[in-house]
């Protein structure tokens, strides 16, 4: 049966982990997909582990894994474990906040699932969907790396940044990933535009945002590193692969 894994990178998320769970096992999805659930607890030093552990015990019958890291690595890091465990035909990634809603799984599906796709991004900025206003500076920031990554990768992306994105497996698998931190989302960005013949497309989304109150992470060195990542991968460091591997 075709499957889909969803990669959850956690850290210290113990506020918000057991909904995030719900919400992600209870999402019925297209296609009669089964569902792989790898979250990735990167070293929190909450009680995020010990909940998921709980969790995983009360939903036995449900197919969720927890990997952790010994050492705090970053999203980035945490994303690469999952998806070197990852063994669904489709790879999702999802926040362990309450920022994106699960019932966009579909719509980011479909177009995989039609053949259409080999890449679906959902923007936050495309479509009439709930969108918290927050910070005006993090707008324009976002607005201005998904224009500086659109240029390196010559891409018409609208939401570069967005932390729903949904691939094929084996191609995912087959990439060389390198960024630890929020630097994935540029990276990823990059290498996915050196397929030839690539299929990326765009879904709007809903986004709930959260405060750093609320446990907001990404600061602005993290903007300053996606710029650098955007430059170095979109113009110098053109090696998108893995040793060995062959673009299917």
């Amino acid at each position: 049966m075709p499957g889909l894994t969803i990669i959850i990178p956690a850290y210290n998320e113990s506020t918000t982990i057991t909904r995030v769970l719900d919400a992600v096992k209870n999402e019925t999805l297209i296609g009669q997909l089964d569902k792989e659930i790898i979250l990735v607890n990167d070293a929190s030093s909450d009680d995020t582990e010990a909940k998921v552990r709980e969790y995983i015990d009360s939903n036995s019958q449900s197919n969720i894994r927890c990997i952790s890291h010994p050492k705090n690595k970053g999203k980035g890091a945490a994303i690469r474990t999952g998806i070197e465990a990852a063994t669904g035909d489709y790879v999702l990634i999802q926040d362990a906040d309450l920022e994106y809603d699960t019932a966009e799984y579909n719509n980011l599906l479909k177009p995989l699932l039609d053949n259409r796709a080999d890449v679906v991004y959902g923007s936050r900025f495309m479509g009439g969907k709930p969108h918290r206003i927050l910070f005006f500076w993090h707008s324009i920031g976002n607005k201005f790396l998904t224009f500086l990554s659109n240029v390196f990768n010559d891409l018409n992306l609208t939401d570069m940044e967005t932390g729903y994105k949904c691939f094929r497996r084996p191609m995912l698998q087959q990439i060389l990933l390198k960024e630890n931190r929020f630097g994935f989302e540029p990276e990823v960005t990059a290498k996915i535009a050196r397929f030839a013949g690539i299929r990326i497309y765009e879904v709007g989304i809903a986004y709930y945002g959260r405060t750093y109150k609320e446990g907001k992470k990404i600061n602005w060195k993290d903007g300053l590193r996606a710029i650098y990542a955007i430059v170095w991968y979109g113009m110098l460091d053109r090696k998108y692969l893995k040793p060995g591997a062959k673009q299917q």
